[in-house]
């Protein structure tokens, strides 16, 4: 979702049965790169990569809940996507709070395996981009999962570029100052849906009580 926190929104409602299949698939791949990716973050000692694997799993909540929500009532999608939200906000502080140690502790980051995953989550993006490339044109809300996919190509190239800068000044700043940036726009990202679902239950219990005075 690097670069595209206030348009990563899916009301998967109109889509056509093709479309919420590719989508099914997307969630999926995105779901697994998430693990992936966020296990190597732990294991190489890699700000970049752990934040980076946020960037996968906001995707991959954002596809779920969508597909979630369809046919269920309007405080199901609210409340799943309260929680996502601060799920997402508590991995990006821990995300923080780790890069912020690393700053007490010496040692460089797993370049290697910083290499190996970032490339592999750029392939799994750019997978998603071409299933999801055909409908670029279509309905809105399949145009803004196309544009996250291709934006987050981006924060996969900050991976590389880390590991590189790594490599190239022999320091730890290149990984957590890329890591920082990236965990700062998923975590506006899920303020932004804490924020909306709020805003949405708060409507729906004032609709409630309205409703409750007229009978």
């Amino acid at each position: 979702m690097t670069g595209c926190s206030d348009s990563c929104s899916a009301d998967l409602s109109k889509v056509s049965p093709a479309e919420r299949n590719t989508l099914v698939v997307v969630l999926l791949l995105n779901a697994g790169m998430f693990l992936a990716e966020f296990s190597a973050g732990l294991v190489a000692g890699s700000t970049a990569l752990l934040a980076d694997s946020l960037d996968m799993l906001a995707d991959a909540l954002i596809y779920a809940l969508g597909l979630f929500a369809l046919g269920r009532a309007a405080h199901w999608r609210s409340r799943a996507a309260l929680g996502s939200g601060l799920f997402q906000l508590a991995l990006g502080a821990g995300v923080a709070g780790q890069a912020m140690a690393k700053m007490f502790i010496d040692g460089l980051p797993d370049t290697g395996t910083m290499g190996l995953f970032g490339a592999l989550a750029l392939v799994v993006n750019t997978v998603c981009f071409l299933l999801l490339a055909r409908f670029r044109h279509g309905d809105i809300n399949l145009r803004a999962t196309w544009l996250c996919s291709r934006n987050d190509m981006i924060g996969n190239v900050g991976v590389l570029l880390a590991a590189g800068l790594v490599i190239l000044l022999d320091s730890m700043w290149p990984d957590i100052i890329i890591g920082l940036l990236i965990a700062l726009v998923v975590a506006r990202s899920a303020l932004r849906i804490i924020a909306e679902a709020r805003a949405e239950l708060r409507n729906q219990v004032t609709s409630d009580l309205f409703t409750k005075s007229q009978h």
